[in-house]
């Protein structure tokens, strides 16, 4: 399984912005897939996770009420929607897919895709 994030961009405070996660492979559908974010000079976060059936979904503590997981597994795509962004939400921002299922939310990711930066001013 190949991962890609896009969408990223340069946000005022208080904007909007949507990230995508698209797949190679149908099999993806059937994955778990978590959202990350690395801020420069700090470690990787976890975001956010949504399962390959949709019936659940979680969040950090830091995002919840402003951003929003959802997949369309026609299309193989894994959707961010982040609102009532912060300047503390700058980061590059990665998704990964769980393919073991083992646990819930995921602990191990296999798949990681490449980085989107999303910059957010103040």
């Amino acid at each position: 399984v190949q991962l890609q994030a896009s969408g990223g961009g340069l946000v005022q405070a208080g904007g909007s912005l949507r990230l995508s996660c698209a797949a190679s492979g149908h099999i993806f559908n059937t994955y778990d897939v978590g959202w990350f974010r690395q801020a420069p000079g700090k470690e990787r976060e976890f975001v956010a996770a949504i399962s390959w059936a949709r019936g659940s979904i979680y969040y950090a503590d830091s995002v919840k009420d402003r951003f929003i997981i959802s997949r369309d597994n026609a299309k193989n795509t894994v959707y961010l929607q982040m609102n009532s962004l912060k300047s503390e939400d700058t980061a590059v921002y990665y998704c990964a897919a769980d393919s073991s299922l083992k646990n819930w939310p995921p602990r191990v990711y296999d798949y990681w895709g490449q980085g989107t930066q999303v910059t957010v001013s103040s």
